[in-house]
């Protein structure tokens, strides 16, 4: 902590710099747990500095992801409970990435707060380098701004940054689906972190007694709700990677904003649709008690929500209890969701 380093002035006006050192170091054990061979500095400076290991890669290529927790944050405000909305964070950087068949390497995040609590941020840090442990990627800095009437003195929000990298060869980009691949859905956690406008508008989370409902134990999602709710992001890295390696992918989409209907057809070439068979999975509870509470049409729902399925691949058709047995091994749950078929570039329920 920098003892020297103090400004009254700054501190009338609402800011104490000191807070921010007492944060660093109080998160630095957890920042530090993330490390491995590719990191060359502590935290600290200005920059964080990663030697990416180039063995057996031919013609390496960056690809890059960013996001955020949105609103989701609003119930870890309510609940007072801040060690897992930074998984949710790193859940839903990298496993943009892993679409394109990169790895993980680095990540760095951004929280801005009203008032600088040294012990909440030393939380949301915390959830954020288990998120990385769980990806892959080192945790090699990030930025803390404290920011009085900008945001509340009880609220902050939290963004992520991450970088993988892949052999150029090895990008996954659609190109090898064809007519009669298997699609494939691995189980999602639950909500994850999309559509929580909605979430909090069904269930009034926004109203005096919002913390009271969230905290009332429901016999049909076997926990509160609150519970249910902040379940973090599912992160999908190592299941990929044990996919890998027993099949070739074809194709990847993560279900994230815009449920099946925004993010499948993503994935596809020109002249291939989805047909998907929605009675294949399992949808959670949670999924079921926001669409009767919300009296939400089904297809509402799948444009919304993950529905169970945060991850979907295309592999061939001979593959497919391979790509299943796979993600088993690897401690999810995976589904035989439908199949690609020729059409216009979009998914058919069926």
């Amino acid at each position: 902590m920098n003892e020297s380093s103090h400004s009254a002035s700054y501190a009338a006006a609402g800011v104490d710099v000191t807070a921010g050192y007492k944060s660093v170091e109080l998160m630095k054990k957890f920042v530090k747990s993330t490390y491995n061979a590719g990191v060359l500095q502590d935290i600290g400076g200005f920059g964080g500095l990663f030697k990416p290991d180039m063995t057996g890669i031919e013609e390496p290529v960056l690809v890059s992801g960013t996001d955020g927790v949105g609103t989701k944050l609003k119930i870890a405000f309510l609940l007072d409970k801040h060690d897992t909305v930074g998984i949710d964070c790193v859940a839903m950087c990298v496993n943009d990435i892993i679409c394109c068949g990169a790895s993980p390497l680095l990540f760095l995040d951004y929280i801005a707060t009203g008032k600088l609590i040294p012990e909440k941020i030393a939380e949301i840090v915390k959830g954020v380098s288990d998120g990385c442990i769980l990806s892959g990627a080192a945790l090699i800095g990030g930025e803390t701004a404290e920011m009085p009437g900008f945001y509340s003195e009880s609220e902050y929000d939290l963004a992520g940054f991450a970088v993988g990298m892949v052999d150029k060869k090895n990008i996954i980009d659609g190109s090898a689906v064809s007519e009669g691949d298997a699609l494939i859905g691995i189980a999602s956690s639950g909500v994850h972190s999309n559509g929580f406008s909605l979430v909090r508008k069904v269930f009034g989370l926004n109203d005096a007694e919002a913390e009271k409902s969230l905290s009332v134990y429901s016999d049909e999602l076997g926990k509160t709700l609150g519970e249910a709710l902040l379940t973090p992001t599912e992160i999908y890295v190592k299941t990929i990677n044990e996919i890998k390696k027993s099949v070739k992918i074809n194709a990847i989409s993560h279900i994230t904003g815009g449920g099946f209907y925004e993010n499948m057809p993503r994935m596809l070439p020109e002249g291939i649709s989805l047909e998907i068979d929605a009675k294949s999975f399992p949808v959670p509870p949670i999924f079921s008690l926001l669409q009767k509470c919300g009296d939400i049409p089904e297809r509402d729902m799948f444009n919304t929500y993950n529905m169970g399925i945060g991850m979907a691949l295309l592999v061939s058709e001979k593959d497919a209890a391979a790509a299943v047995a796979s993600a088993k091994n690897a401690g999810k749950d995976a589904y035989v969701i439908g199949r690609a078929v020729k059409g216009e570039k979009k998914i058919i329920f069926r």
